[in-house]
């Protein structure tokens, strides 16, 4: 189309552009938002040491990205720790379809919140736009819970950060440059959560060897 930069360009050139305008969408987040995604890193092992749990929700992409972030905690990110209590409610068939089925899409994560959640855990609500019903309910049942919500959104975002306690707007309109930087986030936040464990593991060693 007329005036369409990407117009005349190789292959190889789309995709250098591609990934340098992702990089550049990290790049302002290591500059913007550093000190707020270790906060939110905070406020996720806070809950957990106290016996609390965290809860990923999401569509579509973002579902993926909630059940690859609980598999890193549950399983390992990088370290060797015990396993950490996170869970993704994206991934039971039969409860999304009941709940569908039986109400409307719009509880699938609402109605799971409601069963599962408790005022120690935290919820990370997980949408591109900020506007997913599904998500906004969700966080909506996680507040009533007295349970502590995050959110990682893009640009547009306001409607679920209006529900968090802390949430992460990317600074981009650009689905895709969104969820590459949300799965970055959530690298980021399990690296410390994992070193914070780590460190809390080797702290209680240290405690029992000095008794």
């Amino acid at each position: 189309m007329p005036g369409d930069e990407r117009q005349g360009k190789s292959p190889t050139e789309l995709v250098s552009d591609a990934l340098r305008a992702s990089a550049e969408v990290k790049l302002a987040l290591a500059d913007l938002h550093a000190s707020l995604i270790a906060q939110m890193a905070k406020t996720i092992v806070d809950a957990l040491r106290a016996g609390g749990k965290v809860l990923f929700l999401g569509n579509g992409g973002s579902a993926a990205d909630a059940q690859h972030l609980a598999a890193e905690l549950i399983g390992r990110f990088r370290r060797e720790r015990a396993a950490i209590p996170a869970l993704a409610l994206s991934t039971n068939s039969s409860i999304l379809t009941a709940i569908a089925n039986d109400y409307s899409y719009d509880q699938v994560f609402a109605r799971q919140v409601e069963a599962l959640v408790s005022d120690r855990d935290v919820v990370v609500g997980i949408s591109t736009s900020g506007h997913s019903p599904s998500v906004l309910l969700a966080l909506q049942a996680a507040r009533q819970k007295g349970a502590r919500c995050l959110g990682l959104t893009g640009r547009q975002g306001q409607p679920l950060a209006q529900l968090c306690d802390l949430c992460l707007l990317v600074p981009s309109d650009i689905t895709a440059y969104v969820q590459e930087a949300h799965i970055a986030v959530g690298h980021a936040l399990c690296g410390v959560i994992e070193d914070q464990f780590v460190r809390d593991a080797t702290d209680r060693v240290a405690q029992q060897c000095g008794r």
